[in-house]
């Protein structure tokens, strides 16, 4: 575990907290345990650069220690989400690079995925405006995503002469709304409206641009006040069991829920139902 410049304080076990992180490249709010993450370069539609995406990969891997963070938005500052990599600070230098320094880029590109997919925190992202590129694989990395009518998502690569295979969008984006409308958008790199992105699953639920991101922080607070310790098994069971047999996914599920049962907030929730109370987790 590399801890983050910055970082408020390293906690026993190798836990950590976060809520004190001053990000780079980015904003970065916690309150009442919700994370609020904002691409913040709205006069370029918050387009990732060779730094932010570093960072972010970074914070998202200390996240997995982190006591004080139990969810994280992922917005946008303006009227869009993020337009995917600088065109200058990105892709042009892209072009001057050699294959060891290409692969070496796309492998980072590559660990940001994983590290949002790896943390137990979940993660919503609040999708207005543009959503395209890499910025598009945020959304599609996330476990929830929150959008707007207006809202635009494009997996554009094949626009740029490059495959649509790029961060696990072959991999992921057909699990969320099936193999051949994920085929017709990586082979097209066409635009998703967002009410057509709900109506395929993409989005959880359509709010309006003003609403949005207080949408996405209510749900995120939710999760955050819930039993954290199972949301985050949740996720990994989630994770895990593409790989799995349906044999060995009931197998791990029945491991998973045992280590379950075994915390104290499945016995707050017994004591408070046989109380006729609603229970107070508190996430171990």
């Amino acid at each position: 575990m590399r801890y983050l410049p910055g970082q408020a304080q390293q906690l026993p076990g190798n836990r950590s907290a976060l809520a004190s992180y001053q990000a780079s490249h980015f904003r970065f709010e916690v309150e009442d345990a919700v994370a609020t993450l904002t691409l913040n370069r709205p006069e370029r539609k918050n387009p990732l650069t060779f730094e932010s995406y570093a960072e972010l990969r970074d914070l998202f891997r200390a996240l997995a220690y982190a006591d004080d963070v139990k969810a994280v938005v992922i917005t946008g500052a303006g009227d869009n989400f993020c337009s995917g990599g600088d065109v200058h600070d990105i892709i042009g230098p892209l072009t001057q690079l050699d294959m060891p320094g290409l692969l070496a880029f796309t492998r980072m590109t590559g660990d940001l995925v994983k590290a949002m997919r790896a943390c137990p925190q979940p993660v919503i992202s609040a999708v207005d405006g543009i959503c395209a590129g890499a910025g598009a694989i945020l959304a599609l990395s996330s476990d929830m995503r929150l959008g707007t009518a207006r809202s635009k998502t494009a997996f554009l690569f094949t626009r740029v002469g490059l495959a649509g295979c790029d961060m696990g969008a072959c991999a992921l984006l057909p699990r969320v709304i099936g193999q051949g409308r994920a085929a017709e958008l990586l082979y097209t790199g066409r635009s998703m409206s967002g009410i057509e992105a709900e109506r395929w699953g993409f989005f959880n639920s359509i709010s309006e641009p003003d609403a949005l991101l207080a949408d996405a922080q209510a749900l995120a607070g939710s999760l955050a006040s819930g039993p954290t310790f199972a949301h985050g098994m949740t996720k990994k069971m989630l994770q895990q069991e593409w790989n799995m047999g349906v044999d060995e996914a009931i197998e791990a599920e029945a491991q998973a829920q045992a280590i379950c049962m075994a915390t104290n907030d499945f016995h707050r929730a017994y004591h408070a139902f046989v109380a006729r109370q609603r229970p107070a987790f508190e996430g171990d």
